[in-house]
């Protein structure tokens, strides 16, 4: 399929698609596509950077388009449940674009922003809501999301869904859901009970697969640096001293692990933002919103901005700490190589992470690269002059402890 006029899109969502100089649909759109406007259910294999929220919703615009369905108060036509605030948020903002020159309304609905503004865009009804489940359900529980009008029915980053522990959620949500409705399933990879739940939702689906399973981008070039993590700090720096590294996305484990760094980079004079779920959703939007226009040099992030961020510049994904589940190391540097281009990935691996890096290498199915060139290979732990002097001002302290001690024997003795 050579471009996006042959699969018989209406002309306005063609339209939108050339403003955006949106030419050859991705291979999943070109498989999905044909089905959804048939009405078919979906299941799709794909991990992300693959075009997924065109693949399902260009479709299924195409096709309100020509229903014109008017949609009654609190009710939806279409549901998109997705896992994060940013994702949401992101696939909200496609939906507008592709459908801006009709009159096709949609809103994205998440926690840690205000109630009222949500309730009230629910009261006018929508075509698209995309939400988290967690304010989905509070919404759903006060009575402000009804589904008597629902036709479509997309559960996006499923596995993801798991991960994140929000499986006994969507499972609630789904409860409500009227039967009859179309529904497509996208994840990246199949655990289990994801397997289970797509049984149970799917009616005779078709199966849609662009990658293998825990694939990785062939654009990516890959690198592990042995390092200790003392000194992790110090080769972050060393790295970004190349000052043709203008775009970096930076992985910790913990939210904590990701200020730190943040600080030790502003202290370095390199502009960076930290972006995670301790964060308000105004200062992810910041962090986020200064890193695609390219103000911010480095965005550092949890798992959270593992999926759902499409910033098509980011030339280096660098994992500070690599990642308990290693499927979460696929979607991370995913993050990089975006549309057509070619990116970066280099791992830092401490003594305490080589089990994790065996398996994701195991994962992959891929020895990654060890490079010994870095300045830091091999290098003694870096002591800071803190640490340096914590043993001594305690050696005093208990020595002065013990001093004290020896007097106030004598002076017992004495009495």
């Amino acid at each position: 399929m050579s471009d996006f006029s042959s699969l018989n899109l209406h002309p306005s969502i063609l339209s939108a698609l050339t403003k955006k100089g949106y030419t050859t649909p991705t291979p999943i759109q070109a498989q999905a596509i044909p089905h959804v406007i048939e009405g078919r259910d979906i299941l799709g294999i794909a991990q992300t950077g693959t075009g997924k929220t065109a693949a399902f919703s260009l479709p299924i615009i195409h096709r309100m388009a020509i229903a014109k369905v008017k949609i009654k108060p609190a009710r939806v036509q279409c549901l998109i449940l997705t896992p994060t605030r940013e994702l949401a948020q992101q696939i909200e903002d496609n939906i507008s674009t592709y459908a801006k020159q009709l009159k096709i309304s949609s809103k994205a609905i998440f926690g840690g922003v205000g109630y009222r503004p949500q309730v009230q865009a629910m009261s006018k009804g929508l075509n698209f809501l995309v939400a988290t489940p967690g304010r989905l359900l509070d919404l759903m529980d006060d009575g402000h999301v009804l589904f008597e009008q629902l036709e479509y029915f997309i559960l996006d980053e499923a596995d993801r869904m798991l991960d994140m522990g929000f499986l006994r959620d969507v499972k609630k949500v789904i409860k409500n859901l009227p039967p009859k409705k179309q529904t497509l399933l996208f994840s990246a990879t199949m655990p289990k009970d994801i397997a289970a739940l797509s049984k149970e939702l799917l009616h005779d689906p078709i199966r849609v697969e662009v990658t293998p399973e825990s694939s990785t981008v062939e654009k990516i070039s890959q690198s592990v640096c042995m390092v200790e993590k003392s000194n992790k700090p110090l080769l972050l720096k060393s790295i970004l001293d190349d000052k043709e590294i203008k775009s970096v996305l930076v992985f910790t484990r913990t939210k904590h692990g990701a200020d730190r760094v943040v600080k030790h980079l502003d202290r370095n004079g390199v502009t960076a933002a930290a972006i995670h779920g301790n964060k308000s959703q105004g200062a992810r939007e910041r962090a986020l919103n200064g890193f695609r226009a390219q103000k911010l040099r480095v965005l550092v992030a949890t798992d959270i901005a593992a999926r759902g961020i499409d910033v098509n510049h980011v030339s280096h994904v660098i994992n500070y700490h690599l990642p308990d589940d290693p499927k979460s190391y696929v979607h991370r540097i995913g993050r990089t190589a975006r549309a057509g281009r070619e990116g970066r990935a280099i791992s830092f691996c401490d003594n305490d992470e080589l089990k994790l890096l065996k398996g994701i290498e195991k994962t992959i199915q891929t020895k990654l690269f060890v490079d010994t060139e870095h300045e830091y290979h091999g290098v003694a732990p870096h002591i800071s002059k803190q640490v340096q002097n914590k043993p001594k001002t305690k050696h005093i302290h208990n020595q002065k402890k013990k001093v004290q001690k020896k007097k106030m024997q004598s002076r017992n003795v004495k009495r």
